[in-house]
Protein backbone atom coordinates (compact mmCIF):
# COMPACT_ATOMS: atom_id res chain seq x y z
CA UNK A 1 0.00 0.00 0.00
CA UNK A 2 1.24 3.06 -1.01
CA UNK A 3 1.35 6.19 1.57
CA UNK A 4 -0.98 8.68 0.32
CA UNK A 5 0.24 12.18 0.23
CA UNK A 6 -1.98 15.33 2.27
CA UNK A 7 0.07 17.85 0.48
CA UNK A 8 -1.26 19.26 -2.92
CA UNK A 9 -0.13 22.14 -4.93
CA UNK A 10 -2.10 23.75 -7.98
CA UNK A 11 0.29 23.64 -11.21
CA UNK A 12 -0.05 25.63 -14.33
CA UNK A 13 1.51 25.04 -17.62
CA UNK A 14 1.21 24.87 -21.32
CA UNK A 15 0.84 21.19 -22.49
CA UNK A 16 1.11 21.09 -26.03
CA UNK A 17 -0.82 24.95 -26.71
CA UNK A 18 -3.02 24.87 -24.30
CA UNK A 19 -2.47 26.18 -20.81
CA UNK A 20 -4.13 24.13 -18.18
CA UNK A 21 -4.02 24.40 -14.36
CA UNK A 22 -5.15 21.54 -11.91
CA UNK A 23 -4.24 20.55 -7.96
CA UNK A 24 -2.50 17.68 -7.82
CA UNK A 25 -0.81 15.41 -4.89
CA UNK A 26 2.12 17.74 -4.31
CA UNK A 27 4.13 13.81 -5.09
CA UNK A 28 2.66 13.31 -9.07
CA UNK A 29 5.40 12.96 -11.61
CA UNK A 30 4.54 14.78 -14.58
CA UNK A 31 4.58 11.72 -16.45
CA UNK A 32 1.41 10.85 -14.25
CA UNK A 33 0.13 14.44 -14.65
CA UNK A 34 0.08 13.96 -18.31
CA UNK A 35 -1.41 10.63 -18.74
CA UNK A 36 -3.90 10.58 -15.51
CA UNK A 37 -5.40 14.35 -15.52
CA UNK A 38 -4.88 15.00 -19.11
CA UNK A 39 -5.61 11.86 -20.44
CA UNK A 40 -2.33 12.38 -22.81
CA UNK A 41 -1.47 8.61 -22.88
CA UNK A 42 0.95 8.90 -25.62
CA UNK A 43 3.95 9.73 -22.76
CA UNK A 44 4.51 5.86 -22.08
CA UNK A 45 5.61 5.05 -18.58
CA UNK A 46 8.06 1.92 -18.70
CA UNK A 47 11.28 1.87 -16.15
CA UNK A 48 10.16 4.64 -14.14
CA UNK A 49 13.37 5.26 -13.45
CA UNK A 50 14.45 7.25 -16.02
CA UNK A 51 16.44 4.69 -17.92
CA UNK A 52 14.42 3.58 -20.94
CA UNK A 53 13.69 7.24 -22.30
CA UNK A 54 9.69 6.26 -23.18
CA UNK A 55 8.39 8.68 -20.61
CA UNK A 56 10.46 11.48 -22.87
CA UNK A 57 8.49 15.06 -23.71
CA UNK A 58 10.06 18.36 -23.94
CA UNK A 59 9.98 21.15 -21.38
CA UNK A 60 10.60 24.47 -23.05
CA UNK A 61 11.88 22.69 -25.83
CA UNK A 62 14.50 20.44 -23.65
CA UNK A 63 13.59 16.77 -23.39
CA UNK A 64 13.20 15.72 -20.08
CA UNK A 65 11.92 12.33 -18.23
CA UNK A 66 8.50 12.80 -17.06
CA UNK A 67 8.66 9.87 -15.19
CA UNK A 68 11.70 11.87 -12.57
CA UNK A 69 10.11 15.17 -13.11
CA UNK A 70 7.36 16.20 -10.57
CA UNK A 71 4.48 17.90 -11.94
CA UNK A 72 5.39 20.98 -9.95
CA UNK A 73 8.96 21.59 -11.82
CA UNK A 74 6.78 21.98 -14.78
CA UNK A 75 4.88 24.81 -13.34
CA UNK A 76 4.43 28.23 -15.52
CA UNK A 77 6.46 25.96 -18.38
CA UNK A 78 5.85 24.87 -21.92
CA UNK A 79 5.58 21.11 -22.40
CA UNK A 80 5.48 19.43 -25.57
CA UNK A 81 4.41 15.45 -25.28
CA UNK A 82 4.51 13.11 -28.68
CA UNK A 83 0.35 14.29 -29.37
CA UNK A 84 2.20 18.24 -29.84
CA UNK A 85 4.58 16.81 -32.21
CA UNK A 86 1.87 16.75 -35.51
CA UNK A 87 0.98 19.36 -37.70
CA UNK A 88 -3.13 18.92 -36.75
CA UNK A 89 -4.82 15.86 -37.79
CA UNK A 90 -1.53 15.28 -40.14
CA UNK A 91 1.90 13.46 -39.04
CA UNK A 92 4.99 16.09 -39.16
CA UNK A 93 7.96 15.31 -41.42
CA UNK A 94 9.75 13.14 -39.11
CA UNK A 95 6.54 11.03 -37.88
CA UNK A 96 6.09 10.45 -41.52
CA UNK A 97 9.76 9.28 -41.79
CA UNK A 98 9.46 6.71 -38.71
CA UNK A 99 6.29 5.09 -40.38
CA UNK A 100 7.84 5.05 -44.20
CA UNK A 101 11.17 3.83 -42.97
CA UNK A 102 9.49 1.13 -40.04
CA UNK A 103 10.69 2.71 -37.40
CA UNK A 104 9.23 1.33 -35.25
CA UNK A 105 7.68 -1.79 -34.38
CA UNK A 106 5.07 -2.71 -30.86
CA UNK A 107 5.50 1.00 -30.52
CA UNK A 108 5.69 1.59 -27.15
CA UNK A 109 9.18 3.18 -27.54
CA UNK A 110 8.39 5.54 -30.28
CA UNK A 111 6.87 8.35 -28.52
CA UNK A 112 10.39 8.81 -26.32
CA UNK A 113 12.48 8.48 -29.66
CA UNK A 114 10.29 11.04 -31.49
CA UNK A 115 10.35 13.72 -28.90
CA UNK A 116 14.20 13.46 -28.40
CA UNK A 117 14.78 13.39 -32.14
CA UNK A 118 12.81 16.47 -32.37
CA UNK A 119 14.81 18.44 -29.82
CA UNK A 120 18.05 17.06 -32.05
CA UNK A 121 16.27 18.18 -35.28
CA UNK A 122 15.26 21.17 -33.57
CA UNK A 123 18.44 22.41 -32.44
CA UNK A 124 20.43 23.50 -35.68
CA UNK A 125 22.71 21.88 -34.72
CA UNK A 126 24.89 19.22 -37.69
CA UNK A 127 23.24 15.48 -37.82
CA UNK A 128 24.73 12.60 -39.03
CA UNK A 129 24.96 8.92 -38.27
CA UNK A 130 26.92 9.12 -35.12
CA UNK A 131 24.74 12.09 -33.47
CA UNK A 132 21.63 10.55 -33.74
CA UNK A 133 23.12 7.44 -32.20
CA UNK A 134 24.66 9.53 -29.61
CA UNK A 135 21.68 11.39 -29.21
CA UNK A 136 18.91 8.51 -29.42
CA UNK A 137 21.43 6.52 -26.81
CA UNK A 138 18.93 7.17 -23.71
CA UNK A 139 15.92 5.84 -25.72
CA UNK A 140 15.22 1.22 -25.19
CA UNK A 141 13.69 -0.32 -27.67
CA UNK A 142 13.44 -4.53 -27.51
CA UNK A 143 11.69 -4.98 -30.90
CA UNK A 144 13.93 -2.86 -33.77
CA UNK A 145 17.54 -3.02 -34.57
CA UNK A 146 18.15 0.50 -34.36
CA UNK A 147 18.53 0.47 -38.12
CA UNK A 148 15.60 1.92 -39.23
CA UNK A 149 15.43 4.41 -36.06
CA UNK A 150 18.39 5.88 -37.11
CA UNK A 151 17.75 5.98 -40.78
CA UNK A 152 14.18 7.57 -39.90
CA UNK A 153 16.12 10.57 -38.32
CA UNK A 154 18.28 10.91 -40.64
CA UNK A 155 15.95 11.12 -43.77
CA UNK A 156 13.67 13.75 -41.52
CA UNK A 157 17.01 15.46 -41.37
CA UNK A 158 17.45 15.42 -45.05
CA UNK A 159 14.10 16.74 -45.51
CA UNK A 160 14.85 20.28 -43.97
CA UNK A 161 13.95 19.07 -40.04
CA UNK A 162 17.58 19.53 -39.05
CA UNK A 163 20.85 20.37 -40.46
CA UNK A 164 22.70 17.34 -42.20
CA UNK A 165 26.09 17.06 -42.27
Amino acid sequence: MRAQATDSVTVAMTVNGVSCSRTVSARTTLADFLREELELTGTKLGCEHGVCGACTVLIDGASARSCLTLAAQADGREVTTVEGLSEGRELNRLQASFRDHYGLQCGFCTAGFLVTATELLASGEAVDEARVREVLGGNLCRCTGYETIVAAVLDAADAGQGVRR
